[in-house]
């Protein structure tokens, strides 16, 4: 988002969002799935459509999804997907600067943007008889930006203020740069999505003009809107607004992939912080691999909810941490990390919480999951996918992802594929992936004021790099 950063993971995206977009609800879904509701059409420029009416209430979301974000990037020119969201702000030939919110705004609705590893996405709520002011706008951005050399010193300084605030001053979110840094070697998740901070300072105008010529296009680009209208007079109006730009050539998406890892790599980053902090990241496929949904229940059952096994040995029983989490990337375009993370309580060594970990992880590779408990995580992962289908903002946008990363069509396997999981399914896929040799790990050392290590940051291994 302008003047926002992704957090640890997009999943807090996603429920920050939902929160401040509670009020655009929509039914649950049937058991039907989306798939029977939506529609899609294709522009003879190539710009994809995808349509969704709900009539629920009188509100739309209309949100515009380009196909880059930062894997999108080159080495030496990190940033700047993140950096061009900000400019779309600065105005067109048609509307001077800031003239794009005040007018949404105007119009009762409001908007923001937010950008990823794979995507960056512009987004409008707004009463359904508004709905064409999201069309003029946002179509007359698509190709006529006006990328000026002030706008351009001014947002540059604002997103490198961001890094400072948001990453450097951040002891966890820097630790997670530092491990995806380490984890990836090929592909360009080894960058953050805000860019290198020497990245950014080297940046220039005209790097950002080749970028949005090469990027924004309708060939490049789809829509999808959720709420009160009229399929037929909207694509009309949508033929009439985006119908005439120039399609623009479609980039090519296919990026270097990581080999297999083949030992584990371990970096220790010396911050200023209270507490120390662990993170694990695993080499994993995505949803275009059946195991990314054996992932996700393993996720679940490790750290879904108060009665998680992480929640119930590290939180009640061993008293160990503040918190621990495990999360799965199945929603990344290329093969991402299954994450886990854990904040010691003060006083608890970081080496004592480690080897806990590693035996809940032993535990799956060699104990099959209960019934009870499989079923519990299942209901929790299918629940929760439905209740995030609450919000007409969050329909869109799981139309979007799915979009992004293969087709939106996609959407409804996620039910049954979760479903599907079996005792053994967990077994295997626990050996297979959450080895040591695939795995990356990053420990945060806190510092105090002069310096030195704080208690419960101390660890025994005699190898180490520190960031």
């Amino acid at each position: 988002m302008r003047s926002r950063r992704r957090g640890k993971k997009t999943k807090n995206l996603w429920l920050v969002l939902c929160f401040l977009l509670g009020s655009y609800l929509s039914p649950p879904p049937s058991e039907a799935g989306l798939r029977e509701k939506v529609s899609e059409h294709v522009l003879s420029n190539g710009l994809k459509v995808i349509l969704l009416e709900n009539h629920k209430a009188p509100v739309v979301t209309f949100q515009v999804w380009y196909r880059v974000g930062s894997r999108n990037e080159q080495w030496g020119k990190t940033g700047l997907s993140h950096m061009l969201e900000h400019m779309m702000f600065k105005g067109t030939k048609k509307y001077g600067p800031e003239e794009f919110s005040r007018i949404v705004q105007e119009n009762g609705g409001d908007e923001n943007a937010f950008t990823s590893t794979d995507y960056t996405a512009y987004f409008e709520n707004l009463s359904a008889d508004r709905i064409q002011v999201s069309l003029d706008l946002e179509s007359d951005r698509m190709h006529d930006l006006n990328l000026q050399e002030d706008d351009f010193q001014t947002e540059r300084m604002v997103v490198m203020e961001e890094r400072r605030l948001r990453t450097e001053d951040n002891p966890q979110a820097y630790l997670m740069e530092q491990l995806e840094a380490t984890a990836f070697q090929l592909q360009p998740y080894h960058w953050p999505t805000v860019g290198w901070m020497e990245n950014i300072k080297n940046l220039t105008l005209a790097d950002l003009k080749s970028y949005y010529h090469t990027y924004y296009n309708p060939a490049n680009a789809f829509l999808v809107v959720v709420g009160d209208f009229s399929q037929k007079k909207l694509l009309a109006d949508i033929e009439k607004t985006y119908g005439s730009l120039p399609p623009g050539v479609k980039p090519d998406q296919e990026k270097a992939i990581d080999p297999p890892q083949h030992g584990e790599r371990r970096i220790f980053i010396k911050r200023q912080a209270e507490l120390p902090f662990i993170l694990m990241g695993y080499h994993v496929p995505n949803l275009r691999n059946g195991d990314s949904y054996v992932l996700e229940v393993i996720a679940t059952i490790l750290a879904g909810g108060r009665s998680s096994r992480f929640a119930r040995e590290f939180i009640q029983k061993k008293q160990l941490v503040l918190d621990a989490d495990a999360e799965n990337s199945l929603l990344s375009k290329d093969p991402g990390l299954f994450l886990i993370s854990a904040e010691p309580l003060p006083g608890k060594a970081t080496a004592e919480v480690e080897k806990a970990i590693d035996r809940e992880i032993r535990r799956l590779q060699t104990e099959p999951v209960g019934t009870q408990e499989l079923r519990k995580a299942k209901n929790l992962l299918e629940a929760s996918f439905v209740s995030s289908q609450d919000s007409l903002f969050f329909q869109a946008m799981l139309l979007a992802r799915y979009e992004i990363v293969q087709d939106w069509r996609a959407v409804d396997e996620y039910p049954p594929s979760i479903g599907k999981v079996t005792p053994q399914d967990i077994l295997r896929v626990a050996k297979q992936y959450l080895i040591p040799e695939n795995r990356t790990v990053a420990v945060l050392v806190p510092l105090t004021t002069e310096g030195k290590k704080t208690r419960g940051s101390e660890f025994s291994l005699e190898s180490k790099t520190v960031r």
